[in-house]
């Protein structure tokens, strides 16, 4: 037997390396809670692009996965955490939410020296389960891997898809179902309800502590600020400003916009009921906890604003001695936000139709596309998608029929080609540009609702990884795959989503 001065495994460096600033934050931010082992892990994916991007042992991950990403094993440097925090519920305020079924396994920075969190979903209890099992069934799981990919091939800022792992155990909800644990990797987990947990209690000194957290570790740039803390609000507005308008701009709906699901770093999180949008409706909801319609597609936008304003009323010990002043400064970062919003939005809808410059009249040229879309049933990404055919002087006759009456958008294109006239762009140029803004391929509901149906009644995971392969390139045509292209058909269309818990 080789000693260990000469055993290859004993020198190898751990497959992470772990750096968990988090853990070294006063004991009030967090719980210490180990993950609770599962009966029979099993891997059901592992992205190793992330992995390499992260700077992780991939070749060693890959050896023990379902163990390590199940949470039955911890590796060194680890210390794993469960996050406090509050929230507004659809309005109503919670003062101790927390991680009830996730834990924080450590912090690593990858290849570009960005930290980024590592954090299991569903291996277990934590003191904030209130009275939950912590656990996680297998088509959240699956769900949250397919969207939060998705989203980021579509160049939206989001927490990314590490592993997913089945259990071999039961999760108990409405029924029986197969359970599974999610890795999910972030910038961070820190919310607008980590700043409400302790804003709650008074407590400014942990406050103040989070918030220079905060700073340096998503905008160092305004720690030199003479108002650091009103530069923060700021930074975070502006953030959220550009999230919410991309979201709209490939029909996106979150589905529970609450300020525990709001992430300072201005990343999307927690994909529990999200949906894509098929037939364009501002006030679509999918969500079937949201009977009221608080996050339907158009009000995402404002609520953005509502949640950003119970951060500024974390933020006023801070800002400013005088509660007054800090209100008044306060106040205007927020108001500024609309701007900001409509800003970012009309300039991702501008390059949606194919413009490069900008007209007084372009907002009513979008708003009237959108209209008749609403009104004529139109399919949101297959519009937009094919109007830059459309722009590359092809026949509009494809266009055309996504309107339950293709002669309804004829009025509008003249329009359109009016305008265009004016833009200075080539037709291939133009079709190009707009063939990068609007996606081909989006995770439709149904196709989601397929891929989980066959791995839960059939442990069959093709259509899961089918569904990885095409949402990879969401801005590619590839031939091969032209049915995801396609809205649901009436039969198959899925009326409700629903959260993991």
């Amino acid at each position: 037997m080789s000693s260990p001065l000469h055993d290859d495994t004993a020198l190898r460096a751990p497959p992470v390396a772990f750096d968990n600033s988090y853990a070294r934050l006063p004991p009030q931010f967090f719980a210490d809670q180990a993950p609770t082992p599962v009966a029979a892990p099993k891997l059901i994916k592992f992205n190793e692009l992330l992995a390499q991007e992260l700077g992780l042992d991939v070749d060693a991950l890959r050896l023990d996965a379902a163990a390590i990403f199940s949470g039955n094993e911890l590796l060194p440097g680890s210390r794993p955490i469960a996050m406090a925090y509050a929230g507004h519920q659809f309005g109503n305020f919670v003062p101790q939410l927390g991680d009830g079924r996730a834990i924080l396994l450590g912090e690593v920075k990858d290849r570009n020296g960005r930290r980024r969190d590592i954090q299991l979903k569903g291996p277990g209890p934590t003191p904030f389960s209130r009275r939950g099992d912590g656990r996680a069934a297998i088509g959240p799981v699956l769900r949250e891997y397919i969207v939060s990919e998705a989203m980021h091939a579509l160049g939206i800022p989001t927490t990314r898809a590490l592993a997913a792992v089945s259990t071999g155990e039961p999760v108990y909800r409405e029924e029986v179902l197969p359970g599974a644990v999610f890795t999910r990797v972030a910038a961070s987990h820190i919310r607008v309800g980590t700043f409400q947990f302790f804003a709650a209690r008074g407590d400014t000194d942990n406050l103040k502590v989070l918030a220079d957290h905060v700073i340096g570790r998503h905008y160092p740039d305004i720690s030199d600020r003479a108002n650091p803390y009103l530069a923060l609000l700021e930074a975070v507005a502006e953030r959220q400003a550009a999230l919410i308008a991309r979201w709209l701009h490939v029909g996106f709906i979150h589905g529970v916009m609450n300020t525990d699901n709001m992430t300072v770093s201005g990343e999307t999180i927690d994909f529990g009921p999200c949906a894509f949008m098929d037939a364009y409706d501002p006030a679509t909801v999918f969500s079937s906890i949201d009977r009221n319609g608080r996050y339907a597609y158009a009000n995402q936008p404002a609520i953005g604003q509502w949640n950003l304003a119970r951060l500024g009323e974390t933020l006023i010990p801070l800002i400013d001695p005088s509660v007054d002043t800090a209100i008044e400064l306060a106040n205007t970062v927020i108001k500024a936000y609309g701007e900001r919003f409509q800003a970012q939005w009309l300039s991702g809808m501008r390059g949606k139709i194919g413009l490069a410059s900008e007209e007084e009249g372009d907002l009513d040229l979008i708003q009237s596309l959108l209209t008749i879309m609403q009104q004529q049933g139109a399919d949101f990404t297959l519009t937009f998608r094919r109007l830059a055919s459309v722009a590359a002087d092809e026949d509009v006759t494809d266009f055309a029929a996504t309107f339950h009456d293709p002669q309804a958008v004829a009025p509008w294109l003249a329009r359109w080609r009016e305008r265009l006239a004016r833009d200075p762009q080539s037709s291939g140029a133009r079709a190009s540009a707009m063939r990068k803004a609007n996606p081909a391929f989006i995770p439709r509901n149904h196709r989601i609702e397929q891929a989980i149906q066959a791995a839960v009644e059939d442990d069959d995971f093709s259509l899961f990884e089918a569904l990885l392969e095409v949402l990879a390139k969401p801005y590619d045509d590839q031939p091969a795959f032209a049915p995801y292209t396609e809205p649901p058909l009436p039969s198959e269309r899925v009326l409700q989503t629903f959260c993991g818990t």
